[in-house]
C-alpha cells in the first residue's frame, strides 16, 4: 500500500517548484506554457514515458497554448511519494523542451450548494450531470474535467441569501494576487475571518465567492 503525504511535504520536495498543491493538497498541479500545439505534443509523449516508466499515470491536459498536468494517488485527496518522483522527471522533460511552468494558471473551481438535508438533493446533481458521489458530501466528475460539487449542511433556511456559491482553489502564492484583481474588477470582501484559508467575496449585486487555499 501506498503512503500518502501532505501537501506541505509534497512542496519541501526538491526539484517540484514547477508545482502546486491543490484542492485540500489532494493534487499536484503543473502548467507547461509551450507555444505551440506541436510542441505540447511533444511535452506529451514525453510525459507519457515518465508515466509508463513509473507506473503512475497523471491527468493531462493538451492545448495548443500548453500542457496542464494533474498529479494525484488517490482520485480525491491524496499525494505519496511516487507524486514527487514523476513530477521532479516531468519538470525535467519540460525543461530539456524549453516549456517554463506557470503557477498562475493553476486552479480548481467547486460549486457549493447549500442543503437542508443533503441526501434529497445530491442524488438529483448525481444524475443530471452525470457524475458521482465522493462520501456524503461531494460529487465529482469521473474523468476529473468539470468542477466538483459539494453540498454544505444547513441548519436552517436562507431566504435571503443564495443557495449557491462558487469555490475558486488557488495556490499559496497565488491567491493575494487573485484577490486584488476581484477587488479591482468591483468585488468586495464579505468576510475575511477564515484568511489565510479562504476569503468570501461578492460581486456588486451580492453573488458570493470563496477564494481559498485549503492546504
Amino acid at each position: 500500500m501506498t503512503d500518502l503525504i501532505s501537501a506541505k511535504q509534497f512542496r519541501d520536495a526538491p526539484g517540484v517548484e514547477d508545482w502546486r498543491t491543490i484542492f485540500g493538497g489532494g493534487w499536484a498541479c503543473a502548467y507547461f506554457r509551450t507555444g505551440s500545439f506541436a510542441a505540447g505534443v511533444e511535452l506529451v509523449r514525453a510525459i507519457g514515458e515518465v508515466a509508463a516508466a513509473a507506473n503512475h499515470h497523471p491527468d493531462v491536459d493538451l492545448r495548443p497554448e500548453g500542457v496542464s498536468v494533474k498529479l494525484y494517488t488517490a482520485d480525491f485527496g491524496g499525494l505519496s511519494d511516487q507524486d514527487v518522483a514523476v513530477a521532479q522527471q516531468i519538470s525535467a522533460a519540460a525543461a530539456a523542451l524549453g516549456a517554463p511552468a506557470d503557477p498562475s494558471a493553476v486552479q480548481h473551481v467547486q460549486v457549493a450548494i447549500d442543503a437542508l438535508v443533503s441526501a434529497e438533493v445530491q442524488p438529483f446533481w448525481v444524475a443530471v450531470l452525470g457524475y458521482g458521489s465522493f462520501g456524503e458530501t461531494d460529487v465529482l466528475d469521473p474523468l476529473r474535467r468539470g468542477p466538483t460539487f459539494w453540498f454544505q449542511q444547513m441548519d436552517a433556511p436562507r431566504p435571503q441569501r443564495n443557495r449557491f456559491h462558487i469555490d475558486v482553489y488557488l495556490p499559496h502564492d497565488q491567491i493575494e494576487a487573485r484577490l486584488a484583481a476581484a477587488l479591482a474588477a468591483g468585488g468586495r470582501i464579505v468576510s475575511d475571518a477564515h484568511a489565510p484559508g479562504w476569503w468570501t467575496l461578492a460581486d456588486a449585486e451580492g453573488n458570493e465567492v470563496d477564494l481559498a487555499v485549503w492546504e
